[in-house]
């Protein structure tokens, strides 16, 4: 794999920003009308022969897809399944292994340790489980499919641009989504954020620990991550705060909300900063306040409940207490959260795709509706409010 220097990446490939071909109709047809596309921005007849010789649809992509039932967990049930004892001790040696790898990452890049150490072990458990996933042929199955073609034709793109360079193996695999390497980022990452950690010469994210920690942490760094500022800390409100005023939306300078009673549960509150007070399970259960750099994180992972679970995990591997869980109320079933996904909608608001799944849309339209209905705004739906909107 040849190793290009960060400005020529960006320089030798950009990413369109949407589909250049109409998604679905038959698989061969459409096949042919990417070669077409992909000669068409230049790239060689052969190689894009070569490339796409033998390609062909994976059903087991489609339906890792369609079935992500593990972002239908609650933030308890979701960081309770995925902190283990035994996920933590070996997140602590990891540090102390690569110990100067995480130095030079937060140096040049600004990210903690915390941070990439928590994304390494729930993308890969620490490189372990990599996906045995053909990247290729997951790449192509999602961009034919309609449900997110803007997303996976540049994708398919950006690994075509990878096999031309001799940076991508037809048989490489990964996830399902057609992400690679220890902390598994897409072609089109890897093409313009790639580093060569270990100073080999290549970027190799499946194998190299070094290059996959570091192009992590220059793509945190590209996406907004602010160095030497906290991203999440759990705090105590007090039982009569306004609910309403929570949530990833409403942000405020951190002397407001002490102003208002917020406390920290360990250490002081970092004055000068503005941050949003978040409850995943609702009042009753965690809180914490959530700065600028938590919000960065849904450019790796757009799942409210991994992106907090794996920014409470980064808080733990930097010497956090585990959370007070509380007593957080039922959450609600799948049916039960599809139901009420149906009426908020009926209500006109937008709450993304109808899929059970409790996702930012969802918990806006939870709070607004509570606001409306006298009760605590804290956007954690529960049967009363189901009941209430019947």
């Amino acid at each position: 794999m040849r190793f290009l220097a960060p400005a020529l990446l960006t320089a030798a490939f950009a990413l369109p920003a949407q589909a250049a071909v109409p998604c679905g109709g038959e698989f061969g047809d459409w096949v042919a009308a990417m070669k077409a596309e992909a000669i068409a921005q230049g790239k060689p007849a052969e190689v894009v022969e070569d490339f796409f010789a033998g390609v062909r649809q994976d059903a087991a992509v489609l339906k890792a897809d369609r079935s992500q039932g593990v972002f239908r967990k609650s933030f308890l049930e979701f960081s309770q399944s995925l902190i283990s004892k035994d996920r933590m001790v070996r997140g602590r040696a990891n540090a102390d292994q690569w110990d100067a790898v995480f130095d030079r990452a937060e140096a040049e890049y600004g990210i903690p340790r915390g941070i990439l150490l928590a994304f390494w072990a729930f993308e890969t458990d620490y490189g372990a489980v990599q996906g045995d996933f053909n990247t290729r042929n997951a790449l192509v199955t999602l961009a034919h499919d309609c449900r997110r073609p803007d997303l996976f034709q540049p994708q398919v793109m950006a690994a075509l641009e990878m096999f031309r360079l001799g940076e991508f193996d037809l048989a490489t695999t990964g996830a399902w989504a057609g992400e690679i390497g220890m902390v598994q980022m897409l072609p089109g990452d890897i093409l313009e954020r790639g580093v060569d950690g270990d100073g080999d010469g290549l970027v190799t994210l499946k194998t190299s620990v070094p290059d996959a920690l570091l192009s992590g942490a220059r793509m945190l760094q590209h996406h907004g991550w602010r160095a030497g500022e906290p991203w999440l800390q759990e705090i105590v409100l007090p039982e009569t705060f306004d609910w309403s005023l929570t949530g990833l939306d409403e942000a405020m300078p951190v002397e407001q909300w002490a102003a208002m009673g917020v406390q920290l549960r360990e250490g002081v509150l970092p004055m000068g900063l503005e941050a949003s007070i978040l409850l995943p399970q609702g009042r009753k259960g965690p809180a914490f306040l959530a700065y600028p750099n938590f919000k960065t994180l849904f450019n790796w992972n757009k799942s409210f409940v991994y992106v907090t679970t794996a920014a409470y995990f980064a808080t733990r591997l930097s010497g956090a207490q585990p959370y007070l869980a509380g007593s957080p109320d039922p959450a609600l079933s799948s049916d039960q959260m599809k139901a009420l996904q149906e009426k908020l909608v009926a209500l006109g608001h937008d709450v993304g795709e109808v899929d059970g799944i409790l996702g930012a849309g969802t918990r806006v339209a939870v709070q607004k509706e509570q606001v409306r209905l006298g009760l605590p705004a804290d956007a954690w739906p529960t049967t009363e409010l189901l009941e209430l909107l019947g």
